[in-house]
């Protein structure tokens, strides 16, 4: 287990706009407000379409990480997750996981690791700055190369 007493900074409010691509409009947000690391205690949102990890076959090993995806489409959403900072390449590493809803089939639901979606009408979403300890995401590779959230000193 690893643990660091967080110092938070700024606590924004987000819209996304409907059309808007989740991840890039994120980074976006990001490097305009100049927030490196935190936390997004919760977003509502609408998606025309989302991709989340999944996969609808038998895995070969159940341990290891599952790289596949699942496509959705019209679905009402929620979600959080935590920013890291990569400085090789200058750019916020978020970590969502979102519990979707498919509208057009009596909402049946699918919760994993979202990969990308195209904004329906809205997100509304909360995010808080963490000052320090800087948070960031290195690739295990004991663990088939998963990146876990580190707290450096």
């Amino acid at each position: 287990m690893r643990s660091s007493e967080l110092t938070t900074g700024r606590t924004f409010g987000v819209t996304f706009d409907h059309g808007d691509d989740f991840f890039p409009t994120l980074a976006d947000f990001c490097r305009q407000n100049g927030v490196r690391h935190g936390y997004i205690p919760m977003f509502i949102a609408g998606f025309a379409e989302a991709e989340i990890v999944g996969s609808c076959e038998k895995l070969e090993n159940p341990e290891a990480p599952v790289w596949s995806k699942v496509h959705l489409t019209g679905v009402e959403a929620m979600g959080c997750g935590t920013l890291a900072y990569d400085a090789e390449t200058d750019t916020v590493l978020p970590h969502i996981h979102t519990s979707l809803g498919e509208k057009a089939r009596s909402a049946t639901g699918h919760t994993s690791h979202l990969l990308s979606a195209q904004v329906q009408f809205l997100v509304e979403m909360l995010v808080v700055e963490v000052t320090a300890p800087a948070m960031t995401r290195p690739k295990n590779p004991n663990l088939y190369d998963v990146p876990l959230l580190t707290f450096d000193s």
